[in-house]
């Protein structure tokens, strides 16, 4: 059954388009995807992201249970910090990539997952809940997620919420109330630029929405959807799970080993086999670049001469660079080849390998 975000009817009068993603009607783009991912390179942008899941995990073990579920040491971060970790099977595969929050007291931890991996995750937290004294509670249909991207973006959100967002530092968040409910400001995102997201039930949703496009109307904020996040991310380097990341992928080909904490103590799922390794053909992500305007997309393939060496997994071209970036698993002896093309329509394209993100913002 197709369900609808607690924004839907404030989307539909403002003239979105809507595609399905994993089950939701989404806000795919309200006019122009080029004018709303510009909007967040250089103001700022407006995003329902509410389609994600929030599951919380209370409870006296709730450090040791997610050192054990995750693949990253969650009892090593402080109240209201964030950490980016991995939910892995047995075989080391990626059932989903994650964000977890711990709450304002050491018991209390918030895991952020993808929409589409939602019923996965929350299956696989009960069963390795067993033996830990812990609550998993899927919070989702209650939870509105607001994220606001761009460099106006602080301003606009402490004028609104009345909250001095000065000192957060990014994968920080606050707990604050909102019209007298809980409220969460993280300071995290999905594009690139810096951004904060709001955790709201949701019964304020609708008002904070219109405030914030109320506040920022006069910096240049404008509501964006689905299509400009994806190339924002794709910008940045950002894996999108189901392209770069799944239950075949192990977070070393993803260049996400850094995020698998081997060096801390007691198991978790997924230990044995990432300390075993994939195997020494497995394909690796890298990021590719290419001239003129004809952008390899996902699942075009990649040469290395007239052998076909790799996949691309996402691609456009890109709005900020103008011109076509990608990201590709390809063979281990082709990550640093000089003869790798991209069949564009049965076109080969020269493609250059790059180091990822192919766009950060400038420091500050």
């Amino acid at each position: 059954m197709t369900r609808l975000p607690p924004l839907y009817e404030l989307h539909a009068a403002a003239g979105a388009s809507f595609t399905d993603f994993a089950g939701w009607q989404m806000p795919v783009s309200y006019g122009s995807d080029l004018a709303e991912h510009h909007a967040v390179r250089t103001a700022a942008g407006l995003f329902d992201i509410s389609h994600m899941a929030e599951i919380r995990v209370d409870g006296p073990d709730a450090a040791a249970f997610l050192d054990y579920a995750l693949a990253g040491k969650l009892s090593a971060i402080a109240n209201c910090q964030a950490k980016y970790s991995l939910l892995l099977n047995e075989q080391g595969g990626i059932i989903d990539d994650l964000v977890v929050y711990r709450g304002g007291s050491a018991n209390s931890y918030l895991v952020v997952a993808n929409a589409g991996n939602r019923a996965p995750v929350v299956e696989a937290l009960h069963e390795r809940a067993q033996g830990f004294k812990v609550a998993v509670s899927d919070e989702s249909d209650q939870v509105s997620l607001i994220a606001v991207q761009g460099p106006a973006s602080r301003g606009i959100v402490e004028q609104v919420t009345g909250i001095d967002l000065s000192e957060l530092k990014y994968y920080w968040g606050i707990e604050s109330t909102y019209e007298g409910k809980p409220f969460f400001v993280a300071r995290t995102g999905y594009t690139g630029e810096d951004g904060f997201e709001l955790y709201v039930g949701n019964y304020n949703a609708s008002q904070l929405w219109k405030r914030l496009l109320e506040a920022g109307a006069g910096v240049g904020l404008i509501p964006a959807g689905l299509a400009s996040r994806d190339t924002l991310r794709l910008e940045a380097g950002m894996p999108l799970y189901g392209h770069e990341l799944g239950v075949d992928t192990f977070p070393v080909q993803a260049g996400l080993g850094r995020v698998v904490a081997l060096a801390k103590e007691g198991d978790f799922v997924g230990r044995s086999a990432i300390e075993e390794g994939p195997a020494s053909t497995a394909r690796k992500l890298v990021g590719l670049v290419t001239e003129g305007k004809r952008a390899g997309r996902a699942g075009y393939p990649v040469f290395d001469g007239d052998t076909e060496v790799g996949i691309i997994t996402s691609g456009a071209l890109s709005p900020t660079l103008g011109y076509p970036i990608a990201m590709a698993y390809v063979d281990p002896d082709s990550a640093a080849s000089e003869n790798l093309t991209i069949d564009v329509r049965g076109t080969r394209i020269p493609a250059t390998v790059t180091t990822l993100p192919f766009y950060k913002r400038a420091a500050k």
